[in-house]
């Protein structure tokens, strides 16, 4: 939303997702109910609607087949979708490049490459930035624009690199790769003037931290970069950790999910062994960035859940009469063959080919980001903020929304038929402010206040919007109700 941020619920264990038919609610407003475990959508009607497959279109229940789940003798790394993210110049590009130049993913031959070109251009300090900023107009102002995509492997991990824009121009295209996260990696620029600017209220390190709590990530790494811009001074790295360490706990981060690493991207320092530097490794002894990406918890994924794929992007193929939707399964899996729904369109398809990693595959399970290449569908029907699903198992589509929401910093209040920004994953879509149900103590969840007149900056509350074009709920009903972060 534009001045807002909607805050959908972070992800707990008991997630669901509503998978009733979407001919019953199409039109109808939509609001959450409080019961944790039997989680359920009302309509305005006052009827409702299970929101966790036991009444789904068809009268039986849903059971996956057996090539849907992994094998007990697959012994493949699990996949960690990780999110790089923070204020804009803090060095998550070059962080991500550099890492995985030291794990083998960039031949020395391709950064011989990024050197060349970095320093024909007057921007040699970018060169490890290029590996993942690719495009002339990325290159040319410095900055990321998209999000770019790598892969690496740990001990523990198949990484996914979602390598996200730090420039407050760019939060739509951050939020498609917050969606997509298992954790984050959050790159704070250590200099002098450089923490303090992405703090303030024009700096993206409070919007990008509240942003991926919100999108359900608990999980975080802070990477306090460019440590060698103030000598590896542990108290700068200290009064970092103190002042930030504060605003994500009031966004809801626990301190024991949070991993504190300071280093330097550029000089090589503590990224995948311990620093060689004297002014660092003098005072630090905990862990280098690869193993705190290690000691990270393993997502769970919903492999016996119907499909549901939410389309990031779309490649249309004029020349062979084929569409790919591009995305991250959230649940289920995906085989060459399969028929799949298209939603919110109703249109029904089949899967002709799969790649994951750039890698053409057989199966596709919940977790995997992957290219789902279709046929027997109208390509212009496909479209990024979609939903593949299973086609007896459809995901609603509705036009009216409840929404918890933590307003941001707004010039003016927001008020009935104020006019918003909805995103959701990929897409984006005007909407405008229906109704202002109640505002919310940003700590407990609990109402101070039935329908105010507005809301202001820093405010948690209860809306009901409404949207100009159909959207799939999707993923966003997988989130239980917990009170909204709060910010000091």
């Amino acid at each position: 939303m534009s001045d807002s941020t909607s805050s959908l619920m972070p992800k707990g264990k008991d997630k669901s997702v509503d998978y009733s038919s979407s001919s019953t609610n199409r039109g109808k407003s939509l609001g959450l109910k409080s019961n944790l475990n039997d989680m359920s959508l009302s309509d305005k009607s006052g009827s409702s609607y299970m929101a966790s497959a036991k009444r789904p279109k068809s009268s039986a229940k849903y059971q996956p087949d057996k090539w849907m789940l992994p094998g007990k003798s697959e012994n493949a790394l699990t996949q960690l979708n990780l999110a790089i993210v923070g204020h804009v110049d803090s060095g998550k590009s070059t962080l991500s490049g550099r890492l995985l130049h030291l794990l083998g993913r960039i031949t020395q031959k391709e950064m011989h490459k990024y050197e060349k070109e970095a320093k024909l251009q007057g921007k040699g300090s970018f060169a490890y930035a290029w590996a993942l900023d690719e495009s002339p107009e990325e290159r040319e102002r410095g900055i990321t624009m998209t999000v770019a995509v790598a892969y690496f492997d740990s001990k523990r991990y198949h990484v996914v690199v979602l390598d996200s824009p730090g420039h407050k121009d760019f939060v739509p295209n951050m939020i498609s790769g917050a969606t997509q996260a298992d954790a984050a990696i959050l790159v704070i620029d250590a200099s002098v003037g450089g923490f303090e600017a992405g703090m303030d209220s024009k700096g993206q390190t409070r919007e990008h931290a509240l942003l991926i709590r919100s999108f359900g990530v608990d999980q975080i790494i802070v990477a306090v970069n460019k440590m060698d811009s103030v000598e590896y001074s542990k108290d700068r790295f200290d009064l970092i950790r103190t002042q930030l360490g504060t605003f994500l706990r009031s966004c809801g981060f626990k301190d024991s999910l949070v991993s504190w690493i300071p280093l330097s991207a550029m000089k090589n320092q503590n990224l995948v062994a311990a620093p060689s530097d004297n002014c660092l490794s003098s005072w630090y002894r905990g862990p280098y960035l690869l193993n705190a990406i290690d000691s990270l918890q393993p997502p769970t994924r919903d492999f016996s859940k119907p499909l549901l794929m939410p389309i990031c992007d779309v490649v249309i193929s004029s020349s062979q009469g084929q569409v790919s939707a591009c995305g991250k399964l959230e649940a289920g899996a995906l085989r060459s063959g399969l028929k799949v729904l298209v939603m919110p369109s109703g249109d029904v398809g089949t899967v002709r080919s799969l790649e994951r990693d750039s890698q053409a595959c057989d199966v596709a399970r919940a977790g995997d980001n992957v290219t789902v290449s279709l046929q027997g569908i109208d390509g212009s029907n496909v479209m990024t903020g979609g939903v593949l699903c299973h086609p007896d198992f459809p995901v609603s589509v509705a036009q009216h929304f409840e929404l918890k929401v933590r307003v941001l910093d707004l010039a003016i209040p927001l008020v009935i038929g104020s006019q918003l920004e909805f995103h959701g994953h990929r897409a984006k879509e005007a909407a405008r402010v229906l109704k202002i149900i109640s505002v919310l103590d940003p700590k407990t969840g609990k109402v101070t206040k039935k329908a105010p007149r507005c809301l202001t900056s820093k405010q948690s509350a209860v809306i009901e919007s409404t949207r100009i074009a159909e959207l799939s709920e999707g993923r966003f009903l997988e989130h239980q109700e917990k009170p909204l972060p709060s910010e000091s």
